[in-house]
């Protein structure tokens, strides 16, 4: 079995995956608290 060696893995993709995973969260988020606004305006 291989030692693991802090450090040394190479995470590319994977903090990729993660930034297009919070840029999405956070659309969402922004959506989701706009349509509530617009909401809550119409229904005055």
């Amino acid at each position: 079995m291989a030692e693991h060696k802090h450090g040394e893995m190479n995470i590319d993709v994977q903090q990729k995956t993660f930034d297009g995973f919070i840029k999405w969260v956070t659309y969402v988020a922004v959506g989701c608290i706009a349509l509530l606004l617009f909401i809550a305006a119409v229904n005055g």
